[in-house]
């Protein structure tokens, strides 16, 4: 037992401090010092003010907490253990089992337990974002509350508000030091995102020690300038001033909130607080003793939660929660009889479901030898799809009228603080975020579709990760993908950007070659429950391929699929294309086939999913005994070789760009027909 002088609010908040010593001690690796300042901030908001009930942790309407320095997990998950935070079953009922044990702590950051190094989304329910890399969760909370902006007004009604909720978020000196975070901050104040508060722990160390090395910002300043109201606790440990600073933040309604407190961290270590020595290390037992006892607390008992702690949150987060669950239930009952049409899209945007009939106005165009550019045809289909999915929705980094990703129906809107039910989004030049904060919309059942330059992929790259390890169904619309984009020159032609995604598990990368393929692209993705999808489109135009006498474009629902085949007999050579260099290949083809060359074209729009097909089919599309194969795509060779195998050849990029005219530039760097005839001529002999 803990010191009998102690209130049972100073027990508590004890309690996450030794536990969190004790894990990263036991782990041998962790970061003790911020959980050890932080639980009177983490205490307070989630016994005091959180709408979250413990026992339905999934509940719509709860307040999403976001730990953005996910380095300090050992907070998050001593504060869901203390909470009695339970699993649920398939249908969301409470189980007996707990989602953050006394056990998972003890082995924190070991194999099996969902108390990993930085929380992961789904590992354990109130872990509702994976965080870890510094910035990203309070972009991903931006994304949230506006989510929360949207749902309330699509489905709030007069005398029911199902959607009525708050996002906290909890950061550190480093979130804020990223750009993204700037970048997140500045879009939450312009759209007065009055939903959100930030609570920054402002304990003026980093890894290498004070701040004051390379940082001395004015952070209220910066957030007033924002559009942001501030407030400053100057004291971690005054509960006082915290309970105020909160009730602050949800009196807010126009501005979001950020509550910068000051605390010391490793508070109460009496060799190591205040120090980068308890930011990325273990105190050692020697320190855990001494601090234990400026705590009151048995020196050497290990994860110890005293009795009463655990009742004393249940009679405040608890019993406020399950109170507030029961009240929103009901509502939702009555809710459900009076719009069922609404109430049957959340089911289904909960369930990942699509509305029936959702891709029926999409339909296939007729061979045209001019074609499109496949980022018209993609917002030709984009607009036909979302007309019958509300929740499909999103926007660009100030490049709509280039991408071509405008909503122009009617009713679809501009989403702005004023009108907060529009779908078409206005990220402003802000690609990090931008992607960051669509992870935040998909984790709040929205489907968010982002869209920039294909070569300012490299701004989004960090979030594109995170929705792959989130498994998070947002779709990417990435245009001008090549050399093609002319000349706007090599900074903006997209040479190595291919590979680069390429790279990310679970993303699909789709680079269609024509309309057609284009439109069976939309038709395979917007289906997908967890994964997400980037589309790879041309600036230019390319020829509609005449499917009557070639395959239909619903081959790409296998990632690859035989096009053009000999008009007799085996194939002596196959050309594999994506995107724009389909129709080089197919040229190809024409002058192979009339020469007498047996020649087969692949159509490889996506890897990831041509990969995931049976042997046997792969097999059939690349036959193992054909070794002449040439593949022919505007970026670098890295990763062709799988296909190509040891006799194959690549005909593509080395090198960066130049500014030209695309045709021009298609002809220097040796991407034409005449190259791949030639090749294919050799490898077939």
């Amino acid at each position: 037992m803990a010191s009998g002088n102690a209130t049972i609010e100073q027990l508590a908040i004890n309690t996450i401090r030794t536990l969190s010593m004790d894990a990263v001690q036991a782990a041998a690796s962790g970061h003790p010092g911020t959980p050890m300042a932080l639980a009177p901030v983490a205490y307070t908001l989630w016994n005091d003010f959180l709408q979250f009930d413990p026992l339905h942790p999934y509940w719509p309407a709860r307040d999403r907490f976001v730990l953005s320095c996910g380095h300090a997990s050992m907070l998050l998950y001593a504060t869901l253990h203390l909470a009695g935070v339970r699993r649920v079953d398939a249908a969301g009922e409470p189980r007996e089992e707990l989602a953050i044990s006394l056990d998972n702590i003890r082995n924190f950051r070991q194999w099996g337990s969902p108390c990993a190094g930085h929380p992961e989304h789904e590992m354990a329910p109130g872990i509702e974002t994976t965080t870890g890399p510094l910035g990203q969760g309070i972009a991903t909370s931006v994304g949230m509350a506006i989510a929360q902006r949207w749902l309330a007004a699509h489905f709030n009604r007069p005398g029911c508000s199902p959607f009525d909720y708050r996002v906290w978020a909890l950061c550190s000196d480093g979130d804020l030091m990223e750009g993204i975070g700037g970048e997140a901050a500045s879009l939450a104040g312009h759209l007065r995102l009055g939903n959100l508060c930030w609570i920054y722990d402002h304990n003026q160390i980093t890894i290498e020690g004070e701040t004051e090395l390379a940082y001395s910002d004015d952070v209220a300043g910066r957030f007033a300038a924002y559009g942001w109201h501030t407030v400053e606790v100057a004291d971690a440990n005054d509960l006082v001033a915290l309970r105020a600073a909160y009730q602050q933040a949800r009196q807010s309604a126009d501005r979001p909130t950020l509550v910068i407190v000051r605390s010391i961290i490793g508070y109460g270590a009496p060799n190591k607080q205040g120090t980068h020595g308890a930011h990325g290390a273990p105190l050692g037992d020697d320190e855990i003793r001494l601090t234990k006892r400026f705590y009151g607390w048995p020196e050497d008992e290990k994860f110890t939660v005293p009795a009463g702690v655990r009742e004393h949150f249940d009679a405040h987060l608890g019993q406020r929660g399950a109170k507030a669950y029961a009240q929103w239930h009901a509502n939702w009952k009555r809710y459900a009889q009076e719009h069922p049409q609404l109430a049957e899209q959340w089911r289904q945007m909960a369930a990942g479901e699509l509305p029936a009939g959702w891709d029926r106005d999409l339909q296939p165009y007729p061979a045209d030898p001019k074609g499109l550019a496949t980022r018209v045809s993609s917002g030709k289909a984009l607009v036909a799809v979302a007309q019958h999915v509300p929740w499909l929705l999103g926007g660009s980094a100030d490049l709509a009228p280039s991408t071509m990703t405008n909503l122009t129906f009617t009713g679809a809107g501009d989403f702005s603080a004023a009108s907060p039910a529009g779908r078409n989004f206005h990220f402003g030049i802000r690609e990090h975020a931008m992607s960051a904060i669509a992870n935040g919309m998909a984790l709040s059942q929205l489907r968010p579709f982002d869209a920039t330059f294909f070569v300012f992929s490299d701004y989004s790259r960090p979030a594109l990760r995170m929705a792959s390890i989130l498994e998070l169904p947002v779709i990417h619309v990435f245009t001008h993908d090549s050399i093609g984009v002319g000349e706007d020159g090599p900074t903006h032609q997209p040479i190595e950007h291919l590979a680069a995604l390429r790279a990310i598990p679970r993303l699909a990368v789709i680079r269609p070659g024509d309309a057609n393929e284009v439109v069976e692209a939309w038709r395979m993705i917007l289906p997908w429950k967890n994964r997400q999808a980037a589309l790879i489109l041309s600036r230019q135009n390319l020829p509609t391929i005449d499917r009557t006498k070639f395959a239909p474009a619903s081959g790409v629902q296998r990632g690859g699929y035989v096009l053009a085949d000999p008009p007799s007999g085996a194939p002596r050579v196959v050309l594999i294309g994506t995107g724009s260099e389909l129709t080089l290949c197919m040229a190809a083809y024409e002058q192979l086939t009339a020469a007498g060359v047996s020649t087969r074209v692949v159509s490889l729009p996506c890897w990831e999913v041509f990969d995931e097909q049976p042997q046997s089919y792969r097999d059939e599309v690349l036959p193992p005994q054909v070794a002449a194969r040439i593949a022919v795509e505007a970026g670098i060779e890295q990763g062709w070789c799988k296909y190509l195998g040891p006799g194959g050849r690549f005909i593509g990029l080395n090198s960066f760009g130049a500014s030209a005219p695309f045709a021009t530039l298609y002809e220097k760097f040796g991407l034409t027909t005449g190259q791949i005839v030639a090749k294919a001529r050799e490898l077939a002999g």
